[in-house]
């Protein structure tokens, strides 16, 4: 996928108030649209203009285009990197899968995902109205699911000033993170969102749950998979072996001629919750070095007494 500079599609510079990137468009819509336009291409430029229009003109989704695509040059090979959006706040402008498809792959693959927030109902006679729900991806670290935590984050706020140009404000939040909290969890801060119209109540910031890479751990849901280094002796004879587990220790038996590969599921030893998910070990049989004389005598009696060839099943 290739990185699409909407700038310069629009022809207006990265500081570009409101106003500029509305009248550019004007221009461009006028050049190309198609039931005016003598281009040969000037479909696919419209769309082209559409697109690059849709994102500068919406102060949230130009925010975070632009913290994702600084040092990119159009054209470039692009892959965003995963959460790429963690620690904005968002309102309800978002966008589905369908309907950020009529837009180019680029398109969809920065905005087709985001939840939108949503509107308020009016009340009786139309005089008041609940706020807009926000939304924001939060990164947490694993522990804080086993333990349950009070956390102060960050959001960063798009907001446009009184020159129409966009400014992020700092939004600091303190918040409680419940105890078996998972990656896609939705945690919910009532009050948190845009102020209700009238009498109407404010909307609620919901919190997406994501975790840090961890050190140990892959994290897949409420599971957990973690490799497991074992000795050739542990794996050939079996053998009872201490599992560091995130708070605590766990003894698990290896079976005896468990081969490297081979995956142990502890039901239950993941995340906590209900029901809570397993831990998923990959045994890892690890070779002592040969790097003395007597380890590698031991390894030359190996070699004579088993007569042992791995590739022997496979001819």
């Amino acid at each position: 996928m290739q990185y699409k500079d909407y700038y310069q599609i629009l022809g207006v510079k990265k500081d570009a108030a409101l106003a500029d990137i509305k009248k550019a468009f004007r221009k461009l819509a006028r050049k190309y649209h198609p039931d005016v336009s003598k281009e040969a291409d000037a479909e696919a430029k419209m769309k082209e203009v559409n697109e690059a229009y849709t994102v500068l003109s919406d102060v949230e989704k130009r925010a975070a285009y632009d913290q994702l695509g600084r040092g990119y040059r159009p054209g470039q090979e692009f892959n965003p990197p995963p959460n790429w959006d963690a620690g904005f706040e968002f309102s309800g402008r978002g966008f589905n899968a369908g309907e950020a498809a009529e837009f180019s792959d680029f398109f969809a693959e920065l905005f087709g995902k985001m939840r939108g927030g949503q509107s308020g109902e009016h009340a009786r006679g139309n005089f008041s109205a609940r706020g807009e729900d926000h939304h924001a991806k939060v990164m947490l670290d694993l522990e804080d699911s086993f333990k349950g935590a009070s956390r102060q984050i960050g959001l960063r706020v798009p907001r446009m000033d009184r020159q129409g140009r966009m400014v992020l404000e700092n939004r600091l939040l303190n918040i409680k993170i419940p105890q078996g909290v998972y990656e896609g969890r939705i945690v919910r801060l009532a009050g948190q969102g845009s102020p209700g119209l009238g009498d109407g109540k404010a909307g609620d910031l919901l919190l997406e749950v994501c975790f840090n890479p961890h050190p140990r751990f892959k994290i897949d849901g409420r599971n957990l998979h973690l490799t497991l280094p074992v000795a050739p002796w542990e794996a050939a004879l079996g053998a009872m072996v201490t599992v560091n587990l995130i708070d605590s220790q766990l003894k698990v038996r290896i079976p005896e001629g468990t081969q490297s590969g081979k995956q142990l599921r502890l039901v239950g030893k993941g995340i906590p919750g209900q029901p809570p998910g397993d831990l998923l070990l990959t045994v890892q049989v690890v070779l002592p070095p040969a790097n003395t004389e007597k380890a590698r005598q031991f390894y030359q009696t190996m070699a004579r007494e088993l007569a042992f060839d791995p590739r022997a099943t496979r001819s």
